[in-house]
């Protein structure tokens, strides 16, 4: 059954429900709960068709088409533009779920109760992994980057930073309107220090940021604090060689450069690993050493974003290995087993796999524990046992964009067929979908409940954001 996307389908339940087992209604609430708790997805731009389709498919979305307005005189015809919106390929990829068993002894209780201690803790689990998934996007705005002008983001340069996000975001002509500020835990700490986010006066908006410690819309932004934007702390990433380098040219390096001298590095680089020059990330592409100790690196292009000084200090991250010896194939999106790391790759941090700088940009979104890591997405493309995992720096990667930057794409999954001994049933509403499945687990005793959907995530255009670094 299908609602209207745009009115909210709202059911009150009572102790008394009749019947606490209707698909329907599992379906219906799950997916008020997960809009209450998704705070990226919210922002981004969303596609929605109620056509059923398949984990895998490929669907196609269209990015908005961008038009110019032209002055005429009062006989002149009008200049006909072409509306043509870019078509962009979507891979339906993310087949997210969540499945608990409701046991015989629960089985009597009202659906409210039922919603309390079963459906809300898994929506806001599924909440949780759809931001991830969006907000892991972020690495790949990492050409766009901006950091304080000190370096460290405080009270004091909060505001300034965020000047520079507005205004790399206008030099790229990124819309005005529809445009977000989505920051790390640590930085919106930062930022509610810094009176422009506090003072009533400042808001505008009657004294609510003050006394509920929002950010609200400030220098062209709607501010959210998400703790799910990548912040991975530095307590658990090494540095090559046990220790910071430094620039080792009097004269510093200009925005553009790529290749530069360093001093202080103990050990010799990997091409594709991570390193920071001022602050920023940056992959190395080759190195150069003496006596096997790296001397210069080469990173990617454009090459530096902010002009370095002599002796700016220089981070180069150390790396694993991929720990599996059949590998995985491009399109693997389980759990992926890693090993060589002295202290353990975390949530947040950047991956990309292989030797190669233009090897696709992940970000780990789970750490289970076990040797693993989980990603934002299935792999683009496969890797191999042995391969470097070349995880990134440790910072608050507070994400800057444009609604139109970043595309999440629902589809409805098929109901089972009939005679399986399962109920099931499928909602829509407001750009998403969610399925209810409900059966009879004869080992665990009890019903268990399945509620998933499918999602496609999508970077339409890099120019529409900007990283923020904390």
């Amino acid at each position: 059954m299908t609602f209207n996307r745009y009115v909210p389908c709202i059911n009150t339940f009572y102790d008394n429900q009749v019947d606490a087992y209707v698909p329907q209604l599992w379906a219906n609430e799950s997916l008020i709960i997960l809009e209450e708790n998704m705070v990226a997805a919210k922002l981004v731009y969303r596609d929605f068709e109620p056509i059923i389709q398949d984990y895998g498919d490929t669907v196609n979305t269209r990015q908005p088409a961008h038009f110019v307005a032209i002055r005429k005189g009062a006989s002149d015809d009008v200049t006909n533009q072409d509306a043509i919106a870019t078509n962009v390929a979507v891979v339906l990829n993310q087949l997210i779920h969540v499945s608990f068993v409701i046991r015989d002894s629960q089985a009597s209780k009202s659906f409210k109760d039922l919603v309390t201690e079963f459906l809300r803790p898994a929506m806001i689990a599924q909440a949780k992994i759809v931001d991830q998934c969006i907000l892991g996007q972020v690495a790949q705005f990492l050409g766009n980057s901006v950091i304080s002008p000190t370096g460290v983001l405080d009270k004091t340069t909060v505001k300034d930073t965020m000047l520079a996000a507005r205004g790399l975001m206008n030099k790229n002509l990124a819309p005005e309107t529809e445009r977000s500020l989505l920051w790390s835990s640590t930085s919106e700490t930062v930022a509610l220090q810094n009176e422009l986010f506090l003072a009533a006066y400042a808001t505008g908006d009657g004294g609510n940021a003050l006394q509920n410690a929002t950010l609200g819309r400030k220098l062209g932004f709607d501010n959210y604090m998400s703790q799910d934007v990548p912040a991975p702390t530095s307590s658990g990433i090494n540095l090559l060689g046990g220790a910071s380098g430094a620039i080792n040219y009097t004269a510093g390096y200009g925005i553009g450069t790529t290749t530069m001298t360093i001093n202080g590095i103990t050990g010799a680089a990997a091409n594709n690993q991570w390193c920071t020059i001022g602050g920023i990330p940056y992959r190395i592409v080759s190195h150069t050493e003496t006596a096997g100790n790296t001397t210069s690196i080469t990173i990617a292009s454009p090459g530096l974003q902010t002009a370095v000084s002599n002796a700016a200090i220089v981070n180069i991250i150390t790396n694993g290995t991929v720990n599996n010896v059949g590998g995985y194939p491009a399109g693997y999106p389980m759990y992926i087993a890693v090993t060589g790391f002295t202290n353990f790759p975390v949530v947040g941090q950047f991956v990309t796999f292989g030797s190669s700088p233009t090897s696709p940009v992940y970000c780990i979104i789970q750490v289970p524990g076990d040797g693993t890591i989980a990603l934002d997405r299935p792999l683009d493309v496969a890797i191999n046992n042995g391969d470097q995992v070349n995880v990134g720096p440790a910072g608050s990667y507070n994400f800057a964009f444009h609604r139109n930057a970043v595309a999440l794409i629902s589809r409805p999954l098929a109901l089972p067929p009939a005679g399986v001994g399962a109920r099931a049933a499928v909602v829509n509403y407001n750009d998403v979908s969610m399925r209810a499945l409900i059966a009879y687990d004869s080992v665990k005793q009890g019903l268990r409940v399945t509620l998933d959907a499918l999602y496609g995530v999508k970077v339409l255009n890099t120019a529409l954001g900007c990283v923020m670094l904390g």
